[in-house]
């Protein structure tokens, strides 16, 4: 048994050459015991095979290079300032150069400096590698002669102004795994076996000290699959926990639907038909269905809506349906009350600034059961709205609400069935996490009618060749969307420049057509006024802030034109791409490109060469990461130390699949072989269960 002092949980200030001011230190980048500093994963790690020599540098290449920092600094350039420092590594030079951020790196990077460097090489008066990679070595240490696998850590000023470097960390975790004998593992040697895994303290070990690459490659992947692992085992807890929930089957389709669907001016699309009979077949079980309905931009998820919503009816239950605005709101309520007059169903509309005794009327029909159909906002969830009988649920973009607001819509009812839906395509592995729990409807096919939007990238200097088409679209009796991005930390600046646009746009460049302005600053009724004017073509051009990427339906409108395109996330630009495109006119949508980086570039090369929103998600995953792809920072959900979800597919899917086959088997974790598995779940991992989807 290992002793008292090198147990997982010891304080770390109890480990030989750690000390109270360097403990203090290491709490604050959360090391506080020796289970935390094992778990301290190096950032990378350096191959000694595949460090590249300067004089064997080429263009196009990535590579990575240690080297000295001979001098460094500040220079001036046209466009602005940039820090540039030069590399030696005794074989030749190269040049670092950073456009942003400079002054971190002004701060972090001096002379002398021993440096391992990651990055694309190019050639610009020598060779040279534009924002690099990069972390500070231990000078008085040679990383080629420490082994051929060299450990990188995190290291950030507070571990640095405490006197820690890499060589520090990787000495304490030394001194810990000679006397820590005791790394007890979770799972059974069968199902190590079962899933090639090497053992947890093999794991720990070799993440800090691998003898080769293939020993770390090992080492990786274990302890990547213990995160997804854990992961989706909360999710199998979850998904296994909500299958059981009892509620009233809907069984019948019922008069409305069939009514509805006969005076349906189009044909359903294959991927409608097969979505619409797996939420009805849902709907039919004694169970609660919990279900994701994903569809692209225009590929007709309402009208699904609207069906389910009327076999619902059908069977003598009501419908809430809960849109994140309140312009998403009204534009379902049209939708939705235009079908549901066919069938002569209530419907209503519950927003946050209705009149007290139209509100009333509303709260009496919900209650007393004569209003079948209710959309709306966030005001659904109030404390005085009630149902006489809610039997479906139906939330649109519910990533914009949170996991209370949502649980809180469903528990108006006696387990209500569940329908979330969003145009937001979400690749496989975020689908899989964060809503994996749920099962998951994917309408993959457009509509018959649907044209593809022409997307084009234009600079500047090319605009008044943009608006005189967009004149000539006009007097076609078309209409034409302009956005300004609008993000929280420069909002006034933004606004301004959009109410500056409508002011020069209307006077100067389209001084013979009407030019409407909108934005989240004004009043709900000047908002309906403006979008009124537009959707009846009293507005030719509509100035607007990113108010506009949902919730609007203007067939007319066949030019969506984005300024500062490279501002927006590749999702956002898609989304708003979605508001042309709507008819059987040709649609255009122009990204008017104002700033020039590597990755805006990247990003609106694939806007203009892809129309999958799929495809797009992914690539918008990529660089952006899953907290701010669904314009959230999830605390907690995401914070994997090793694992990552944009390139963990195949483990993902390993894991997934363990941890369903287990609770499947086990529910309740209650067979001997498990006990530490529940266990080490409960320790780590029990937040999730309310992390998880609706709550």
């Amino acid at each position: 048994m290992a002793s008292a002092a090198t147990q997982l949980t010891t304080p770390i200030q109890f480990i030989k050459g750690v000390g109270p001011a360097r403990s203090k230190a290491l709490s604050q980048a959360g090391i506080e015991t020796v289970e935390d500093l094992l778990y301290y994963f190096p950032r990378r790690h350096l191959d000694r095979t595949s460090i590249t020599d300067c004089k064997d540098l080429k263009r196009e290449s990535v590579v990575t290079i240690v080297g000295s920092v001979k001098s460094c600094g500040m220079r001036t350039i046209r466009r602005g300032k940039l820090f540039q420092a030069l590399i030696e590594d005794g074989t030749g030079f190269l040049t670092l150069t950073w456009f942003n951020g400079i002054g971190y790196v002004k701060k972090s990077i001096k002379v002398g400096d021993r440096l391992a460097i990651h990055g694309k090489v190019n050639f610009y008066q020598g060779f040279q590698i534009v924002h690099p990679e990069y972390d500070k070595l231990d000078i008085d240490s040679e990383p080629l002669s420490t082994g051929s696998v060299i450990p990188l850590y995190p290291l950030n000023q507070t571990l640095r102004s405490a006197g820690l470097a890499h060589r520090s960390l990787r000495k304490f975790i030394r001194n810990i795994q000679n006397k820590l004998v005791d790394i007890l593992d979770f799972y059974t040697e069968d199902f190590k076996q079962n899933h090639y895994l090497i053992d947890r303290k093999d794991a720990l070990n070799a993440i800090h000290f691998a003898k080769d690459v293939a020993h770390l490659k090992k080492a990786v992947y274990r302890l990547k699959f213990d995160e997804h692992f854990f992961l989706q085992l909360g999710v199998a807890i979850k998904k296994e926990t909500l299958d059981k929930i009892g509620t009233n089957p809907l069984n019948k389709t019922g008069p409305y639907a069939k009514l509805i669907y006969d005076q349906l001016a189009f044909e359903l699309t294959i991927a409608q038909k097969r979505v619409l009979k797996g939420i009805h077949d849902d709907m039919k079980k004694p169970v609660m269905m919990n279900r994701l309905l994903q569809g692209d931009v225009g590929s007709g998820k309402t009208i699904i809506a609207i069906l389910a919503s009327a076999i619902a009816v059908g069977n003598k239950v009501q419908v809430a349906i809960m849109a994140p605005t309140e312009i998403l709101a009204q534009q379902h309520y049209k939708v939705f009350k235009k079908y549901a007059d066919i069938a002569q169903i209530p419907t209503a509309i519950l927003v946050g600034n209705i009149k007290s005794k139209e509100r009333k009327s509303i709260l009496d029909g919900l209650k007393n059961g004569k209003i079948s159909i209710i959309v709306g906002t966030h005001a659904l969830i109030q404390k005085d709205v009630e149902f006489e009988k809610l039997g479906l649920v139906i939330v649109d973009e519910q990533h914009r609400f949170g996991v209370l607001q949502r649980g809180d819509l469903v528990s108006k009812g006696q387990n209500p069935h569940f329908l979330a839906m969003t145009a937001t395509p979400i690749p496989r592995t975020l689908s899989i996490t964060y809503y994996g729990d749920m099962d998951i409807s994917i309408i993959d096919e457009m509509p018959k009618n649907r044209i593809p939007v022409t997307t084009t990238v234009v600079q500047p200097t090319r605009l008044s060749k943009v608006y005189n088409f967009i004149k000539e679209e006009i007097n076609r009796g078309q209409q034409c969307i302009v956005v300004y991005p609008l993000v929280e930390e420069t909002e006034k600046s933004d606004l301004a420049a959009a109410v500056e646009a409508h002011q020069e746009l209307s006077e100067k460049i389209f001084p013979k057509h009407k030019v409407g302005l909108i934005h989240g600053r004004m009043k709900k009724e000047e908002k309906d006024k403006v979008m009124e004017s537009f959707s009846n073509n009293n507005i030719n051009i509509l100035i607007s802030t990113t108010v506009i990427e949902v919730g609007i339906d203007i067939p007319n409108a066949t030019i969506m034109l984005v300024e500062h395109a490279e501002r927006f996330g590749l999702t956002q630009l898609h989304q708003l791409r979605g508001r042309v495109g709507r008819s059987t006119h040709k649609s255009y949508c122009i990204l008017v490109q104002r700033n020039f980086t590597d990755l805006g570039n990247q990003r609106l090369y694939i806007m203009e060469n892809t129309y999958d929103g799929f495809k797009i998600a992914d690539e918008d995953l990529k660089m952006r990461g899953p907290g701010v792809f669904f314009g959230i920072k999830q605390s907690g959900f995401f914070n994997f130390k090793i694992a990552n979800l944009i390139s963990d597919g195949k483990i993902l899917r390993e894991a997934r699949s363990a941890s369903f086959a287990l609770i499947k088997d086990d529910p309740a974790l209650q067979k001997t072989e498990n006990v530490k598995i529940k266990q080490h779940f409960q320790k780590h991992y029990q937040y999730l269960l309310k992390n998880i989807s609706i709550g």
